[in-house]
């Protein structure tokens, strides 16, 4: 028996110490790129959920901006809001949209805050299941120009 083969033989009975190996890398590889995969869907899906907010609450303060005070209006000229029917027509929006918020009415101004909770769909995998995205929209009660 030559060195050589002698060495294969005992190569052969104590197992190759690379064995394996190439298995490992690809464990870790994978679970790599499905992160990745996360980060780009549920980064998406929260920008998504993000944008949505901000959409909703802007709309929602347009909505009580316009419960305009019209006795008030009608005696003094004055652009002034009920603030009972502004909080209520926001909060009016909010339901009808499916979202939950706080609104305040302060003046002549209407602001909304929405929160909208997004689960997430890969990275739950790692221990994150889902995001929460807070937008605020403010409006103003004018009077235009005729």
């Amino acid at each position: 028996m030559t060195a050589t083969s002698r060495r294969l033989s005992l190569r052969r009975r104590l197992g190759d110490p690379e064995a394996g190996t190439v298995t490992a890398f690809v464990v870790v590889f994978m679970l790599a790129l499905v992160v990745m995969a996360g980060l780009v869907l549920d980064g998406g899906l929260a920008l998504s959920a993000k944008i949505q907010a901000i959409d909703d609450a802007q709309a929602a303060a347009r909505a009580g901006a316009q419960a305009i005070d019209v006795p008030l209006y009608r005696s003094t000229g004055e652009i002034t809001l009920d603030p009972a029917q502004a909080t209520a027509d926001a909060e009016a929006f909010l339901t009808r949209a499916g979202r939950t918020g706080t609104v305040s009415v302060a003046g002549d101004q209407v602001t909304v805050t929405v929160t909208i909770t997004q689960p997430t769909q890969i990275l739950s995998v790692v221990g994150v299941d889902s995001f929460t995205e807070t937008a605020s929209g403010t409006a103003t009660a004018e009077q235009g120009t005729p």
